[in-house]
């Protein structure tokens, strides 16, 4: 043991199957305490028993009755070494009969802990995309859609168009939990008051977006990279099933699968396959079969990773690397309230 190091002792518990297991041991195979080759043995073993996600697990649980019941109840001794401290591990069993009392907790408590958290970095400069959740009518104010700002942010005064039936309005003010706020940032859930638009003319899976900064288009195809997950047989060009991205949940046919990839590396192990099945990642071109707002997953996150979903069940997941877009055209509408304050 390293001299210069504090000695700590780190006892995990926990109720039983809360992950204290796996969670030490992946913990001791990061720092160095297992090795990969180990581990891997590790992993074949609990596959072959039908338990691979027992693998880390098993680092703390070497005795063959014990893993066969599905159980960790011996407690074992493991070590690893951050920069600081020198650790031995001691993985106690979490069912009932084997917890004793133990002191309370002095740390800081979750709400304590919650003002630690640093918050995420939000998009805050890109523009502005809001998938709607819902659009209702309420008497006195007129139009309000609600939603969360996935990017960008909204303002009232702000000219909106919300895609992918083009419509063109003023945002007359925005709501969060009951109070007027003057902009609403990522992350925000809001409702937002338009005028001269009714609720049959936008709905739920539709998109608001600055008029003047990238507004938001429908989708004629887009190019997504897939990872099929639970398809019952094989996936070829012309399967249509429904694709949950957003707040949208719309049929999109598979147009073409151009090359199935190798998952690790992004590399084409072949090209133009006419199938792919479970466990394939393909790269994949899709076309929604109703307007519908996608977007690239390098330009706008949110809008662009999605889920497969056939026979209540997710079939597959991807995310999307290119959209091809619909101009607007002549049937884009533009409010009365829009153009009065386009001329403010």
């Amino acid at each position: 043991m390293p001299k210069e190091k504090t000695h700590i002792n780190l006892v995990v518990i926990g109720h039983v199957d809360s992950g204290k297991s796996t969670t030490t041991g992946h913990l001791i195979y990061k720092l160095g305490g297992i090795d990969k080759r180990t581990i891997e043995k590790f992993e074949k073993e609990s596959t072959d028993m039908g338990k691979g996600s027992f693998k880390y697990a098993w680092v703390l649980d070497k005795l063959k009755s014990e893993r066969e019941r599905g159980i960790t109840i011996d407690i074992t001794l493991w070590k690893f070494e951050t920069t600081k401290y020198y650790y031995t591990v001691i993985d106690a069993p979490g069912h009932r009969d084997f917890i004793k009392n133990m002191p309370w907790y002095k740390g800081k408590t979750l709400v304590e802990a919650f003002d630690q958290m640093e918050p995420p970095k939000r998009p805050v400069d890109k523009p502005l995309r809001l998938p709607l959740q819902g659009v209702y009518k309420i008497g006195g104010i007129g139009t309000v859609p609600v939603g969360r700002v996935e990017t960008g942010m909204l303002k009232a005064g702000m000219i909106l168009t919300f895609a992918p039936n083009p419509i063109t309005t003023e945002c007359k003010s925005v709501e969060m939990h009951h109070e007027t706020v003057e902009v609403a940032y990522p992350g925000d859930n809001v409702g937002f008051n338009v005028k001269n638009v009714s609720t049959s003319d936008i709905r739920s899976g539709h998109v608001a977006s600055d008029s003047k900064n990238d507004p938001a288009k429908a989708a004629v195809s887009f190019t997504a990279q897939v990872i099929v997950l639970n398809h019952p047989g094989t996936i070829k060009a012309g399967y249509c099933p429904v694709v949950d991205c957003h707040t949208a949940h719309i049929s999109c046919k598979f147009e073409e699968i151009t090359s199935r990839m190798d998952k690790r590396t992004g590399k084409s192990l072949e090209e133009n396959p006419k199938t792919i099945k479970n466990g394939d990642a393909a790269m994949v071109v899709l076309k929604p079969m109703k307007p519908m707002v996608v977007e690239s997953f390098t330009e706008y996150a949110p809008l662009g990773r999605f889920a497969v979903r056939d026979m209540k069940q997710t079939v597959a997941v991807g995310v999307i690397k290119s959209v091809e877009k619909k101009e607007p055209g002549s049937s884009a509408k533009v409010t009365k309230s829009a153009q009065k304050a386009a001329k403010k």
